[in-house]
């Protein structure tokens, strides 16, 4: 069990993450690549055409170094997840690269007692920083291969569980929020749980807590052993049924037929929340033709506009996702 124990300053410094971490999603799709056939049937897709990818690319030694820290099931070093990584990946990949040599020993030393490490980690472990230097290749070519062909997919499904946390934040508060969270995580004041592998109190003592959703994130969320770093807690994210093999060309074409070509295309693309100009960039057409869809999808309920300084960001509705066929969380 999961304990996470908050004080009256943490319920003002709770937040979610603006994006998906590239880091966390990495590692954590590692443990989804590595998964048997009777693994979650949202990643079946995925997962083919991943391990396709890494047979093509060559990639099975950067994996299988990889592997040595990532497990199938347990713990991996929090080194592997620097916090720099919530800006981008090429800021996250850096930090990995300057991780100090007392942190490599020292998560290193406390995933040996669980299981038997290779060889090479030795010397990870005394600071060799042409191993670190290898891991971190090992890294980026793996994020590469495996985790950017989704990334459109990810940031969507982040982008919607911001949207509904923060609905439900402006709604009823911090902890109206917390308490939708269910049924993975579940808040009973003034302690957040969770199922999890093993026994770990969490005590914020102030320091508020970073929410991630997660697109790689299954059944249990995750947090970083070392309870001195930044507290975080990795969640799943709601897998529409849209992501099942056999779905989202079925969906996708009813969509069409119900709306047009480009105007189920703008919906689409709206569950990252955008501007005019964004959309049209991202969808190929002009501005006066992206704002003219999202006022048509606005009159119908389907989108909200609100107006930040000189720009006006455009999101979807409840409802609009509800169409998408995305399943969330009340």
């Amino acid at each position: 069990m999961l304990r996470i124990y908050f004080q009256e300053a943490d319920l003002s410094r709770v937040r979610v993450a603006k994006a998906p971490d590239p880091l966390w999603e990495t590692v954590l799709g590692l443990y989804r690549l590595g998964a048997d056939a009777a693994g979650p049937p949202v990643f079946a897709r995925w997962q083919r055409q991943a391990k396709a990818a890494v047979h093509e690319q060559r990639l099975h030694g950067a994996v299988g170094l990889l592997r040595d820290l990532v497990p199938r099931v347990g713990y991996f070093p929090d080194f592997l997840t620097p916090a720099e990584a919530g800006t981008g990946l090429s800021e996250g990949l850096a930090a990995l690269r300057d991780t100090p040599g007392h942190r490599l020993a020292h998560d290193l030393r406390y995933a040996a007692r669980t299981r038997r490490l290779s060889t090479w980690t030795g010397r990870l472990a005394d600071g060799d920083r042409d191993v670190l230097d290898e891991l971190v290749d090992a890294v980026a070519s793996v994020h590469r291969t495996v985790v950017r062909p989704v990334w459109d997919d990810i940031e969507a499904a982040v982008g919607v569980e911001r949207s509904l946390r923060g609905a439900a934040l402006l709604d009823g508060g911090v902890e109206a929020m917390l308490s939708t969270l269910r049924p993975v995580l579940r808040w009973d004041p003034p302690v957040l749980s969770a199922d999890y592998p093993t026994p770990l109190d969490l005590h914020l003592d102030g320091r508020g807590l970073l929410l991630i959703p997660s697109y790689f994130c299954w059944g249990k969320p995750v947090t970083l052993a070392d309870p001195t770093l930044r507290p975080v807690l990795v969640y799943p994210v709601e897998h529409p049924p849209t992501w099942l093999d056999g779905v989202a060309g079925t969906r996708a074409g009813a969509l069409e037929a119900l709306l047009g070509r480009t105007r189920a295309a703008v919906m689409a693309a709206l569950v990252v929340p955008s501007t005019s100009t964004e959309l049209s960039a991202r969808l190929g057409i002009s501005t006066a033709s992206a704002s003219e869809h999202v006022g048509v999808l606005r009159d119908a309920g389907l989108v909200v506009s609100h107006r930040s300084g000189r720009t006006v960001q455009h999101a979807l509705t409840p409802v609009a996702l509800a169409v998408l066929g995305q399943s969330f969380r009340t």
